[in-house]
């Protein structure tokens, strides 16, 4: 099996640290050269202690997500001969409270609108059966307990 490396780095600059009152926004750099500004949530740390310009965990999450059932619907489209152009998804994650009383991501509902070339769109029942299937490989939506909706267009 593959490693997915990635560091996360954040830095005191000076804050007084134990009054809670220091900066949340830090970096998240990855094996290919990427680095992405992140931060707390702002609904979460309130400005100017976080930094809304930055991706926070609850974003990355619903992305990853999203970006796994993306990645495993091209595959399967692809090897079902099915031509896709145009593919975007405007996933939400719903924060909640678990059976046992903690907060988490319990919801993301993710809604693909895939745009297929003439001659390559499969009928509604077909595309449905094709989110489902990606969503049972999706390597991220195996590895939550997250409800995971689909409701593609």
């Amino acid at each position: 099996m593959s490693a997915h490396p990635c560091t996360v780095s954040w830095e005191r600059q000076g804050a007084a640290f134990v009054d809670r009152r220091f900066s949340r926004a830090h970096t998240w750099r990855f094996d290919g050269g990427a680095v992405v500004p992140a931060s707390a949530s702002p609904n979460v740390v309130p400005a100017p202690y976080s930094d809304a310009a930055g991706v926070d965990p609850e974003e990355a999450f619903v992305a990853a997500l999203a970006s796994c059932h993306m990645l495993s619907f091209l595959w399967l489209a692809a090897g079902k001969g099915l031509v896709v152009e145009e593919y975007t998804d405007e996933a939400a994650g719903h924060m909640g409270k678990t059976p046992a009383g903690r907060v988490a991501v319990t919801r993301v509902v993710l809604r693909p609108r895939v745009t297929f070339a003439a001659g390559h769109a499969p009928d509604r029942a077909a595309l449905e059966a094709l989110h489902h299937e990606a969503h049972e490989i999706c390597f991220i939506a195996n590895s939550v307990t997250t409800h995971v909706e689909i409701d593609p267009a």
